[in-house]
């Protein structure tokens, strides 16, 4: 376990070298959604070495929920030192650099709530493919529609069904009822707490998309500060609900 802590640190030094190298555009002081992009990178930087650090810390089983949780803020992180550059340097929105990251770590975030239930042994692979399923459509549905591909209204529309799709299987569906059923104080409370995070973080990308590419209203520069607001929160808050209820079950109490 020691060398898994020691190779964690050390791809969290190459992340972090690799984004520096690419961060060779000035940042004004006065470029607040610059200076956004900048610090919500380094909190995803802190919370990827948290998580790996951490992954000694916890049952075998939930080992690998732990790494997940830290992979999403590293990939985030990486993600975000070249949006921040796109941004310093150009002045547009760096749509395309912001769906590679969602397109990879949504997903992955959604894989999460197998992994926790096969922590407890309440998952089959049918809950896997719907809940990957069920992203992918609803980024891809996004992403078409703001990049201008297809009608802005057919790509929100896709994208919902996608997103509605996911809550359905997470509170009614088999991965809602498994949770349910799990007598796992820690899973459920893990469970319900990703539930709402899901439901009510994942809300703001909606309605950033309704107000910047459907009813207008908000601008290019309140757009990214939002997005980057509910990326900080949804990312690090839905790893650390993990990692609580990982070390919970693990036996230790969380610092």
């Amino acid at each position: 376990m020691k060398k898994l802590k020691l190779f964690a640190l050390a791809a969290v030094a190459l992340m972090g070298l690799s984004g520096a190298a690419n961060a060779d555009a000035m940042l004004a002081q006065d470029d607040f959604v610059g200076i956004s992009f900048w610090v919500i990178s380094m909190g995803m930087l802190a919370a990827t070495a948290f998580f790996f650090m951490e992954t000694g810390n916890v049952a075998a089983g939930w080992r690998t929920s732990v790494i997940v949780a830290g992979l999403v803020t590293g990939i985030a992180f990486i993600h975000y030192m070249y949006m921040r550059e796109v941004w310093v340097t150009t002045g547009d929105s760096p749509t395309v650099y912001r769906y590679i990251d969602w397109l990879i770590t949504v997903p992955l975030q959604m894989v999460e709530f197998y992994l926790i239930l096969s922590a407890v042994g309440k998952a089959n692979s049918g809950m896997f493919w719907r809940l990957l399923l069920g992203s992918v459509v609803m980024l891809v549905g996004g992403y078409l529609g703001e990049a201008g591909y297809i009608n802005a209204t057919l790509g929100f529309i896709i994208g919902m069904a996608g997103w509605v799709y996911i809550l359905y299987e997470v509170f009614s569906g088999e991965a809602g009822k498994a949770a349910a059923k799990s007598g796992n104080k820690a899973l459920v409370t893990a469970f319900g707490a990703m539930r709402m995070i899901v439901t009510v973080g994942w809300a703001i990308y909606p309605l950033g998309y309704v107000f910047g590419y459907l009813t207008g209203g908000v601008d290019a520069e309140s757009l990214n500060v939002v997005y980057n607001l509910a990326d900080f929160v949804n990312k690090i808050a839905f790893g650390l609900v993990i990692w609580a209820a990982a070390t919970s079950s693990s036996g230790r109490r969380a610092k």
